[in-house]
């Protein structure tokens, strides 16, 4: 069953919007020598108190939440960012239509990396277009980049403005 179009990317004064903007803001900066460097990359990783050199698709979304004036999320680690409180699917329940009616932009999904057995990238949501999700990611073939992904390909999505689940 194919996800309505209920929302879109929309220009308004929302906190959502607000991230959106801010992460859009920075779609094309690049490592600098593909090693998790580069003096952007590297005031992401500052933000949660990491130097040069880690993964930062956890630091970019807490980086653009906290430009939005949130003080939360601010964690490098990316399973850190779906505590019960905030995550309303993991695995299986992210594949059910009636979960993607409840996916709102800014909210924050997870991919699950078989290999380390948990949550190892992250981004935002951008907008939802039928079963997928244009998203806004850090860390990303070495830069933030907006991508197109199947819902099938995400493990876990939580609010972190709205309140929660």
């Amino acid at each position: 069953m194919k996800r309505p179009l209920l929302w879109q990317e929309t220009k308004d004064n929302s906190l959502p919007q607000k991230i959106i903007d801010i992460a859009s803001g920075e779609i094309g900066v690049r490592e600098a020598t593909g090693n998790n460097d580069g003096k952007r990359v590297e005031e992401y990783l500052r933000y949660t108190n990491l130097g040069k050199g880690y993964a930062w698709c956890s630091a970019f979304v807490s980086w653009c939440f906290g430009q939005a004036g949130l003080q939360e999320p601010r964690n490098p680690w990316s399973p850190a960012l779906f505590p019960n409180a905030r995550t309303y699917c993991r695995g299986d329940a992210c594949r059910r239509p009636v979960t993607w009616l409840k996916i709102n932009p800014a909210d924050i999904f997870g991919i699950y990396g078989k290999s380390v057995r948990r949550i190892h990238h992250v981004g935002l949501v951008k907008s939802v277009q039928d079963s997928y999700l244009i998203t806004i990611e850090g860390n990303s073939n070495n830069r933030v980049e907006s991508r197109r992904r199947h819902l099938s390909t995400v493990y876990a999505l939580a609010n972190w403005v709205g309140g929660g689940k």
